[in-house]
């Protein structure tokens, strides 16, 4: 027997409170504890430091020899958003913007620092969407990500980081900041390809047997395209600010290759438009393959029918038993039937009917509806 999949529904964000005050720091209850991991890094060298404090963090990227990476997973502290207050003048609203992780991409600018958010898309172990925002501060010679679950999909740039190969330990901060972001958006492309994979096994399914499943997995694919058009299209107006901004702290090398980032976006723009149109296309022939399906049943009761109509008349008057002759009195009655008592009239009656079976059924082949 089979069993009815049920839809995972999108994780509902707290949303505070109408009229609450602004720059509030919002830690869940199931927030998870901070794992701060800082990459230090220049032309030559790359270490990693496991941190406990993101005090001992600020102190440590007040050396300009090196570039740094303070990767901060999970929000449950707020003496840390504290220190980052205090200690990096990082304002509250930007803390709340964090915390609060239903936020689209977006970029904004202050004096010692350039904020940014994207939205890390993923499949989990049920090979559903996981939608995760992931935080950037950007500052001089340092980039601090921020991330509320221990989910990772940064792990490309930490490989490019230990190879030391290209650009990425000598180009600053702001490359750091784009590589980031540029594995994410990578993502996209994966996700996409996979739904462009679905749709077409779901197409070979509406040829060879079609059944209601599939319109359910056409609905998820088409709810989750929805979802992550909502993420790219914000995705590239940022990357757009960031080439049009002129804050100091995004170099020009690092907006050369934002134009590819850009690029990329609008690509995806173009696919995800596409999956859309192929998913409402699916849908469309699943309606039509099941209506043509109905009307193969209806053709095929039909000629049965068509068939019966005339054996069922003949079979009624036969039924009714109007005698030609009162079995009473014996009184003639011309009017009734003659072939009631007639010796072999069952014989003659199931030949008739026989042979109007048959000239139905050669005539249907003849107009074609056999085929």
């Amino acid at each position: 027997m089979g069993t009815t999949k049920k839809r995972k529904h999108q994780k509902r964000f707290s949303l505070p409170k109408a009229g609450s005050s602004p720059g509030l720091v919002y830690i869940d209850e199931q927030s998870l504890q901070p794992h701060i991991t800082l990459y230090r890094y220049n032309a030559d060298t790359y270490d990693i430091i496991k941190i406990k404090e993101i005090a001992e963090a600020i102190e440590l990227i007040k050396d300009e020899d090196y570039t740094f990476w303070v990767e901060i997973k999970g929000f449950k502290s707020a003496k840390m958003f504290e220190t980052l207050n205090t200690e990096l003048k990082i304002n509250k609203l930007i803390l709340e913007d964090i915390t609060r992780t239903y936020q689209r991409p977006k970029l904004e600018e202050y004096d010692d620092y350039v904020f940014s958010i994207s939205r890390m898309l993923r499949f989990d172990n049920n090979h559903d969407l996981d939608n995760v925002q992931v935080s950037f501060v950007l500052t001089i010679n340092t980039i601090i990500s921020f991330q509320e679950s221990y989910e990772d999909c940064l792990e490309p740039v930490r490989s490019r980081l230990s190879a030391g190969k290209g650009n990425i330990r000598t180009a600053g901060s702001s490359y750091l900041m784009y590589a980031l972001m540029d594995i994410i958006v990578d993502t996209y492309f994966e996700i996409l390809r996979q739904w462009g994979e679905d749709l077409d096994a779901i197409e070979d399914r509406l040829f060879d047997k079609p059944d209601k499943s599939i319109m359910y997995d056409i609905q998820v694919i088409k709810r989750n395209l929805i979802n992550i058009r909502r993420v790219v299209w914000p995705e590239r107006d940022k990357l757009n600010d960031i080439l049009r901004t002129d804050s100091h702290l995004i170099s020009d090398q690092t907006k050369m290759f934002v134009k590819d980032a850009y690029d990329h976006c609008i690509q995806i723009i173009d696919i995800v438009e596409s999956l859309k149109e192929i998913s409402t296309s699916n849908i469309d022939m699943y309606l039509s393959v099941i209506s043509n399906r109905m009307n193969e049943i209806m053709k095929v009761l039909t000629i049965i029918s068509s068939i019966f109509i005339p054996l069922t008349f003949i079979a009624g008057i036969y039924g009714m038993n109007f005698a030609n002759q009162d079995p009473v009195t014996g009184k003639m009655l011309p009017q009734n039937m003659p072939e009631l008592y007639e010796e072999q009239g069952y014989l003659y009656i199931m030949i008739v009917m026989g042979a109007i079976a048959v000239a139905q059924i050669i005539y249907f082949w003849r107009k074609g509806w056999f085929k």
